[in-house]
């Protein structure tokens, strides 16, 4: 279905065609979401991949995450270079090959296919989030950037939501602690090899169609060298360099699986997995609405959700800090009908929480450092693969089993402390300001104009300019 739509004086009316809009797209890469990683993260959340014994699999995830990391910090250059829908596409990849692995290693003992779907989950995760972070925060309207994040987490955490009813349906009957049922893994394998044709879907930023009219702005750069100087000049801005530490913080705590592992039965830990999915929605809509909010400045919209991110992890902290201490001293073995587990699992709870409710916070304060595409797909990037970097060292750190959690959740305590000066000086430094719906901020990457041209790529733009605009555009296939 189409329509032509003709806003504001001088406007040019336009065919407006539902699947170019930019929620059809949030909707696209939600859905890949669901399928690709939000699968990949039910599993996870049942504690250490759904095993018993945690140490091969967070090893593996160790592994997943290193090269995660490594292709998310490299993955913008190719996105840029082959298109964001490619980059996409070859990111949901990896996925089932992982899910594979951990079936082989369930029912079988298999050992080397774990690795070897640890490593191409690895090279297509760091190709996704490259790629879908550009395109949650880059194709919406800066005004609505927020609440197209939260499309975006819905979607994600559908993924989670509905593998972990599938695993609590599959597993209600495990109340002891164990692995899950190896059924659980083919629906998993299936579920997630859709994801691959859900990807083609997706439009290019040449073609889409923001409900303003407003073009998406992208600076092409003319070779590979170039790009990858480009990220280098992104890499050594200050304000990425101060974000790095809360980049790490909030993404250590893996140490939550085996906290799951160690004192819940498989039931129970799918119960506990299907909650925090809930939690996690809670935690994006109530961020999402109070950054989108008109009650007050952008500025200030930023500096309260960051001060809400504090205040959150504090209280979280503490209070895990408390049961963990109890339970080691006294290790429980709970099923969610034993006395206890709600005190244990709501530790989880509060970690899913406060780690949503930092995510949309540091999303929208990347996303409103640029309105050029390109330059945010290096942003986004360097963002998700420090995160990776962080949870390939949990990871590793939580292959081994120690005593009472105290090391893993003492690191993590530390990162969080040191990330808190760093964040607070680009929050008070960053003046975002309003103009016509958008959303910008002092953040000035440096241009090498010599190796680099500014294109506006929205052909469909509905302003007096746009047929002059569209002769520059640099239109892809759909």
């Amino acid at each position: 279905m189409a329509h032509n739509i003709e806003n504001g004086p001088g406007a040019i009316p336009v065919k407006r065609i539902w699947y170019r809009s930019t929620l059809f797209n949030a909707c696209v890469i939600g859905a890949v979401g669901f399928l690709a990683p939000g699968l990949w993260n039910a599993m996870n959340s049942l504690g250490a991949g759904g095993e018993e014994k945690p140490f091969l699999v967070n090893a593996a995830n160790s592994l997943v995450f290193a090269l995660m990391g490594f292709f998310c910090l490299f993955g913008a250059p190719i996105a840029n270079r082959i298109g964001l829908k490619w980059t996409l596409l070859l990111g949901a990849v990896g996925y089932p090959i992982y899910s594979a692995g951990l079936y082989t290693n369930n029912r079988f003992g298999t050992v080397w296919l774990v690795l070897v779907g640890s490593a191409a989950c690895g090279i297509s995760a760091g190709l996704f989030w490259a790629s879908e972070g550009a395109i949650a925060i880059g194709y919406p309207e800066p005004s609505k950037r927020a609440r197209y994040l939260n499309i975006w987490v819905w979607w994600r955490t559908l993924g989670p939501l509905i593998g972990d009813s599938i695993v609590l349906g599959l597993n209600i009957n495990a109340a002891g602690i164990g692995s899950v049922s190896h059924t659980t893994y083919l629906v998993f394998i299936v579920l997630q090899c859709l994801a691959v044709p859900v990807a083609l879907l997706l439009t290019s930023p040449a073609k889409v169609q923001r409900g303003d009219g407003s073009p998406i702005i992208i600076t092409v750069e003319k070779s590979w060298k170039d790009e990858f100087k480009a990220l280098w000049r992104t890499c050594k801005n200050r304000t990425v360099i101060l974000l790095l530490p809360i980049f790490w913080a909030v993404y250590f705590n893996q140490y939550t699986g085996n906290f799951k592992a160690y004192y819940f039965g498989v039931r129970a830990r799918a119960l506990m997995a299907f909650v925090s999915d809930v939690v996690t929605i809670v935690a994006s809509q109530a961020m999402s609405h109070w950054l989108d909010s008109k009650f007050t400045s952008a500025k200030k919209r930023v500096v309260y959700g960051w001060y809400w991110v504090v205040l959150v992890h504090v209280v979280t902290w503490i209070y895990v800090w408390v049961i963990q201490e109890e339970f080691s001293a006294h290790p429980p073995k709970l099923d969610y009908k034993t006395s206890g587990f709600v005190k244990g699992a709501f530790a989880v709870w509060l970690w899913a929480f406060a780690q949503q409710t930092a995510q949309n916070w540091l999303y929208y304060i990347v996303g409103s450092m640029t309105d050029n595409l390109a330059e945010l797909t290096r942003l986004t990037g360097i963002l998700r693969g420090q995160e990776s970097f962080g949870q390939a060292v949990s990871y590793g750190l939580n292959s081994k089993k120690w005593y009472g959690g105290r090391v893993p959740m003492a690191v993590n305590t530390i990162l969080l402390g040191l990330c808190v000066i760093p964040t607070w000086i680009v929050v008070h430094k960053h003046e975002p300001g309003e103009l016509n719906g958008k959303t910008t901020s002092h953040y000035e990457p440096e241009v090498d104009s010599a190796s680099a041209e500014e294109v506006i790529v929205s052909p469909e733009a509905k302003f007096a300019n746009a047929a002059e605009l569209s002769k520059s555009a640099q239109p892809e296939g759909r």
